[in-house]
């Protein structure tokens, strides 16, 4: 009943728990918040708090104290911490409804997109979740369904609708028609494995260690896997394995298109 109540002062929404980023989404309103899938947790004499969520966690990456860390709960698009994924879902919906009462808390109608080779455990996990969150009713929709309905394709139709979805985590390959999946793949190769080769290219080639922030930033502003006629460039500081000491170099689309090929690749072979 209290539920109920709870809900008529709630908004319906539409999560995308991604392993990089959370996304929500309302209705006529469009995506209303989108924030990093992490969490900062403190330490002390034994217990755990919530330190920060989201954007603000996510600047601790790296760069906390002992008694801090900064994690991400979610891995490769599913559940890897039940609870802190709870306390970054109850956080999200909150801010999302800017309420700071502490009796009338939401209790909202939830979609959330799921990966389409999650087993029923994991699925179970995730629905479990957004309950202790506060969701009085939660559905889930597969990925590349959502990513499909989302760009427009007309996947009621006797036609076939390809789609790849690449995340943080995974990528989600799917064939869509008449309103169900065809054919669904996924593999473990994302945004975050994108990463990870850039990290790895820089310290082969520069014999310098650079940190995860720093390797998206040059993901998102030279990234490429096809280097046309417009060569772009990043000055980049790192710390020099050998001399101990920062080093700032410049890196180019050649050098970021070479980091990912083995990634990228890997997508193309799913694909095909």
């Amino acid at each position: 009943m209290l539920k109920r109540l709870r809900g008529m002062f709630s908004t319906d929404l539409s999560i995308d728990l991604g392993t990089a980023n959370t996304l929500i989404y309302v209705k006529d309103r469009g995506i209303i918040l989108d924030e990093p899938s992490v969490v900062a947790i403190r330490v002390h004499n034994g217990q755990k708090s919530i330190e920060a969520v989201g954007t603000e966690a996510k600047r601790m990456l790296g760069r906390t104290p002992g008694n801090i860390t900064a994690i991400r709960p979610l891995k490769d698009g599913v559940i890897a911490d039940f609870q802190v994924t709870e306390k970054m879902l109850q956080h999200f919906i909150l801010k999302v409804h800017d309420t700071h009462s502490s009796w009338l808390r939401p209790s909202p109608r939830v979609l959330i997109c799921v990966p389409c080779l999650s087993t029923q455990v994991e699925r179970e996990a995730i629905r479990r979740s957004a309950e202790g969150a506060g969701a009085r009713d939660v559905r889930l929709i597969e990925e590349p369904m959502a990513a499909a309905i989302g760009a427009g394709m007309k996947v009621e139709e006797a036609v076939g609708c390809m789609v790849v979805d690449i995340g943080g985590g995974t990528t989600e390959i799917a064939l869509i028609s008449l309103s169900g999946v065809v054919y669904r793949d996924s593999i473990r190769v994302g945004g975050d494995r994108f990463d990870e080769a850039i990290v790895a290219h820089v310290r082969r080639r520069f014999g310098c260690l650079i940190g995860d922030s720093t390797a998206e930033r040059i993901k998102q502003e030279v990234g490429c896997v096809w280097v046309g006629s417009e060569q772009r460039e990043i000055d980049v500081r790192g710390r020099h394995l050998a001399e101990g000491v920062p080093r700032t170099f410049t890196l180019n689309s050649t050098d970021v298109m070479t980091a990912l090929e083995e990634p990228v690749d890997a997508i193309i072979r799913a694909v095909r």
